[in-house]
């Protein structure tokens, strides 16, 4: 078998084309929750704590005192941006929450699923006979 066969045929498995697809869900999955988080959710925590937004908070490396980040920045300062560091965590707090909730829901699905009775199973030959004896045996 050829290289190229073999990768063609390790390209086209169901398993690779399906991390293929929910790569690119995460992906998109990822914007969402980035949006929720610097858009909805740190915008009211930055209120909350006094109106302070989470992206403008830094320390200058340099000793020297500057009006904004962006400034720090221009000046070519060193600074630590420590508000960036706490948006990545709450990002990710958010999205394990999420991805924990949809575990946890198709575990309950599948559980759900394993209950479910099973038929009863269809009687054997023996018994079918026996029943039709018995049925005869009872119109008699």
């Amino acid at each position: 078998m050829s290289m190229m066969s073999e990768f063609k045929e390790f390209a086209l498995k169901g398993s690779v084309m399906d991390m293929a697809v929910g790569i690119i869900i995460g992906g998109a999955f990822g914007k969402i929750i980035a949006s929720l988080v610097n858009d909805v959710l740190m915008p009211v925590v930055g209120l909350a704590l006094g109106g302070v937004s989470f992206a403008d908070l830094y320390t200058s490396l340099d000793g020297n005192t500057y009006d904004s980040l962006a400034a720090a920045e221009e000046a070519g300062a060193a600074v630590m941006k420590y508000g960036s560091f706490f948006q990545n965590i709450v990002d990710f707090v958010i999205i394990a929450f999420v991805i924990f909730m949809m575990i946890r829901a198709m575990n309950n699905m599948r559980k759900k699923e394993e209950e479910a009775p099973e038929a009863p199973p269809e009687p054997s030959e023996e018994a079918k006979l026996l029943t039709e004896i018995r049925d005869s045996l009872a119109k008699s």
